[in-house]
């Protein structure tokens, strides 16, 4: 079975964004998923225990997946918060190795810096053999800076362009809106960043975020991220795959 890509798919992914402490519970928030018509599926690892961390598991999982790609983020909350970067990245390539489709680096990865963007000269020497060395393994990189706050047109502009440079095959900034005019310009920035950036991007809003997370994939990024269901893991934001595939269909 040939599983397919997030760069070759013709439009924006529906993304189903899992979180669990266990892999039974992943699995079954898959099988609910496929039935909602998910076309990809996000295993977020910060959340499982440790004692299922293992090679065993992620090949079980990904397996599972079948014909659907996986986006993998190994973030620094949850079972993560006492690891290096150092460690989170050598679990990050064990995931690609593993079968792992997309595999997410932090923009402060081997610096910490708020707003996840680093920019010394070491840290993003070793960011990029990250890279270097998750696309040997066969597996794609989206590259990530979670603002958390709005910032200026040219500052996301500035943050995509840095993320594109480093080898990033896609690009994902989550800033913030605390009103109607944020969300509107946050729109407008999904413009400016199709029309500037060479590679495909994911630009996400905290805060007040109906829309821009509702819409998005219909005016520049290159996918939804979206959940099954608002268990006790669930992201908040993340709307529900059912609501996003009701809101596309009825624009299109």
């Amino acid at each position: 079975m040939t599983k397919r890509h997030f760069l070759t798919k013709d439009e924006p992914m529906l993304v189903s964004m899992l979180q669990a402490y266990s892999p039974e519970r992943v699995l079954e928030l898959m099988e609910h998923s496929r039935a909602d018509d998910a076309d990809a599926f996000g295993m977020q690892f910060c959340r499982m225990k440790k004692e299922y961390r293992t090679r065993v598991t992620y090949e079980r999982l990904f397996a599972a997946a079948g014909d659907r790609p996986v986006y993998v983020t190994n973030y620094r909350q949850g079972e993560n918060s006492l690891k290096s970067d150092e460690q989170l990245a050598r679990e990050l390539c064990e995931l690609a190795e593993c079968g792992a489709t997309l595999c997410d680096v932090m923009g402060d990865y081997f610096e910490r810096t708020e707003g996840e963007m680093t920019y010394s000269a070491s840290a993003v020497e070793k960011q990029m053999a990250l890279i270097d060395q998750i696309h040997s393994a066969g597996a794609e990189v989206v590259m990530s800076s979670h603002v958390l706050k709005f910032i200026p047109a040219q500052q996301v502009l500035a943050i995509a362009r840095e993320h594109q440079r480093r080898g990033a095959d896609i690009c994902k900034i989550v800033t913030g809106a605390s009103n109607m005019e944020e969300q509107i310009e946050n729109l407008r920035i999904v413009t400016l960043l199709k029309r500037e950036l060479d590679i495909p991007f994911l630009f996400l809003s905290g805060g007040e975020s109906r829309i821009l997370r509702r819409i998005g994939g219909e005016v520049g990024c290159c996918m939804y991220l979206c959940v099954h269901e608002h268990d006790e893991l669930a992201t908040p934001a993340q709307p529900l795959i059912s609501e996003v595939r009701a809101i596309r269909d009825n624009l299109r």
